[in-house]
């Protein structure tokens, strides 16, 4: 089956490392099942695989993709949840939770293999495309500022780097759920498609906003990560799921922290109860994700690259 996959790991060039072409049929192991590939999303999580991150030399070649939406062995539209193991479910008591291509074939081919327990129905009014979007990016927005910020209609939130896969998502999420929005972006054209899609206001990085917020939704990291701080109400929370500029902030702000009792939460991906919320919350409210652009599985590469060069704003969709 024809496939987009790293075969090898380049720190430098990660986009050295990508080839498509045929890889084998998924193995099915007891418990698990084949979905057949309608559409797949890009993440940084895959450019990241590319690097090594997540992923070792001895597990090469490894298909990549996390997300995907398709049809299942009995002909039903489904969308699969992309963590492994996180319940035991079709893995060994031992074997430690992981995502999609850190330790099995991901979603960037014509057919995938899963535990049965991670394939959810596919709400009839998301298409394939829009559906592909949500196991990653969306989820991981979703459980920050639902369950980790635990942000009420009324509150205010601010969503660093506007553009970004998650970014866009806790934009659109946020203000379809009654919450005061912000954004920043050092893009012009970014910042006002963050006000399109919902955001009150959007400010070059590191403006002074107009009022301290609630939460913070980080993933830009250290570029970002003292405004973060700074921005936050007394007693806010800062819930952070990624650091694309760098891990390591030249001031961490601990006095404001400790003085202000602001709360520091990590957030990866989210649950499969989380995504069949999520999924209910789009096809309830009318809130879409927001596509860049949609390309054939064999031109993989493109979106690779815009995803690598951040010329894109929301999701990068593959078609099989």
């Amino acid at each position: 089956m024809f496939a987009a996959y790293a075969a090898r790991i380049d720190r430098d060039q990660p986009l050295n490392g990508l080839e498509l072409g045929e890889r084998p049929e998924p193995e099915v192991r007891p418990g698990w099942t084949t979905v057949t590939v309608k559409a797949t999303s890009l993440n940084h999580h895959d450019l990241w695989s590319l690097q090594g991150v997540g992923l070792s030399e001895q597990a090469l070649p490894m298909i990549l993709g996390c997300d995907a939406a398709g049809i299942d062995e009995d002909g039903n539209e489904v969308v699969l949840h992309s963590v492994i193991g996180q319940t035991g479910h079709g893995v060994g008591p031992d074997e430690p939770r992981s995502i999609l291509t850190e330790r099995y074939q991901g979603t960037f081919a014509e057919r995938v293999a899963v535990p049965a327990w991670n394939v959810l129905p596919k709400p009839k009014e998301l298409s394939f495309e829009e559906a592909a979007c949500l196991p990653t990016a969306w989820l991981t927005a979703y459980r920050m500022l639902f369950t980790n910020a635990n942000v009420r209609p009324g509150q205010s939130v601010l969503v660093q780097g506007a553009g970004g896969g998650v970014a866009t998502a806790a934009i659109a999420l946020g203000a379809a759920a009654g919450l005061r929005v912000y954004a920043t972006s050092r893009d012009a054209a970014k910042r006002e498609r963050a006000v399109e899609l919902g955001a009150v206001a959007a400010f070059e990085t590191g403006a002074r906003l107009p009022q301290r917020v609630d939460a913070v939704i980080e993933t830009v990291g250290a570029a970002t990560w003292s405004h973060s701080v700074k921005s936050l109400k007394p007693g806010g929370t800062l819930v952070i799921s990624g650091a694309t500029s760098g891990p390591n902030p030249p001031a961490t702000e601990l006095n404001r922290i400790f003085f202000l009792e602001l709360k520091v939460l990590g957030s990866t991906m989210g649950t499969k109860d989380e995504l069949a919320d999520l999924l209910d919350f789009c096809a309830a409210t009318g809130v879409r994700p927001v596509i860049d652009s949609v390309l054939p599985l064999d031109r993989a590469r493109e979106g690779f690259e815009k995803m690598a060069g951040g010329d894109l704003f929301g999701k990068v969709v593959l078609t099989v």
